[in-house]
């Protein structure tokens, strides 16, 4: 087994990381906005991780512009998608409906992600598969809702729901673009260009609302939150999770999102001494259940190939 091989093995171990950090930037953010607004809040989160990432590839000398000259309109497209849609509608949405409703949504992203991805690019479905996205699902219902049906028989739909399918939509072209875009790209590059790219859109987004001038006045907490967000949730987050899709796909990458709710609650009990419930243990094995069963079938699949064959 090739050198290779063996890398794409590991990127299901760093593919857990992506949640790690993502679960992690959701409940530092929410101290953040409660200074500053959430839209000025990511535009500075996207700033700061893109301007270090510009350093980064220009000390290495990796700045290639025939990448941008080659894939300007996928770059462009997954800026406005992953980081200005995505993010914009997110917390504009919060404005109109609950965090349960916007939650469930969000959820269902793994599924058309993996639907796009085998309608449009032919990767492989399997029994597993659709078990493992069963299994992910079902784990992340049972948290958000905390195990009561109630909470799904009492939900009511507004506009709010309409920005949260929209970021759904959002998330979802993404991925799928993300796929074809980086595929002969390296990830970091990519990952620097739609920071610099989504914060720009953010930044204009941001001036109707204003708030720029409560920057100044952060506190020192809402500033180590901040560098976790930006180190963490995205220079590490997006670099690995844009690898993943570059190395086992979009569908296979995108089971590991259902994690970052469960993550999200985790945090939130050992850092904002938040009650450990019977549903979010029950929720977590579900989920963990779902990536395991994700990992079995792909890796049994590439090891089934020749290493000269696997993709990469």
């Amino acid at each position: 087994m090739d050198n290779h091989h063996k890398s794409n093995k590991s990127i299901y171990f760093l593919m857990l990381l992506v949640p790690l950090f993502w679960g992690g930037s959701f409940s530092t953010a929410a101290h953040v906005i409660s200074e500053i607004p959430p839209l000025v809040a990511a535009t500075i989160r996207f700033a700061l991780a893109g301007i270090i990432l510009t350093i980064i590839i220009c000390v290495r000398k990796k700045w290639d512009l025939s990448i941008w000259k080659k894939n300007w309109k996928g770059l462009l497209l997954i800026s406005l998608t992953g980081i200005f849609g995505y993010n914009a509608l997110f917390f504009w949405a919060l404005h109109y409906t609950s965090a349960i409703n916007g939650s469930l949504i969000i959820a269902t992203m793994p599924l058309f992600v993996s639907i796009g991805a085998i309608l449009l690019f032919g990767e492989p479905w399997s029994g597993k598969l659709g078990f493992s996205l069963m299994f992910s699902l079902l784990g992340v219902f049972v948290v958000i809702t905390r195990g009561s049906f109630n909470s799904l028989l009492s939900l009511s739909f507004n506009l709010g729901d309409l920005l949260f399918l929209a970021a759904l939509f959002c998330g979802v072209a993404y991925s799928l673009v993300g796929k074809k875009v980086i595929r002969d790209a390296s990830p970091l590059f990519t990952t620097a260009i739609m920071t610099l790219l989504g914060s720009c859109f953010l930044a204009i987004s941001s001036l109707p609302s204003g708030g720029w001038d409560k920057v100044p006045y952060m506190s020192v907490q809402s500033w180590f939150e901040m560098g976790y967000m930006v180190i963490g949730g995205t220079l590490i987050g997006y670099v690995i999770f844009n690898l993943g899709v570059q190395r086992i796909g979009a569908s296979q990458a995108s089971i590991y999102l259902n994690l970052t709710p469960i993550v999200t609650s985790l945090l939130s009990v050992l850092l904002y001494d938040a009650d450990m419930t019977w549903s979010l243990l029950l929720g977590l094995a579900f989920v963990l259940t779902g990536v395991c069963l994700a990992n079995i079938s792909i890796r049994k699949k590439a090891e089934g190939k020749s290493p000269a064959s696997v993709k990469s």
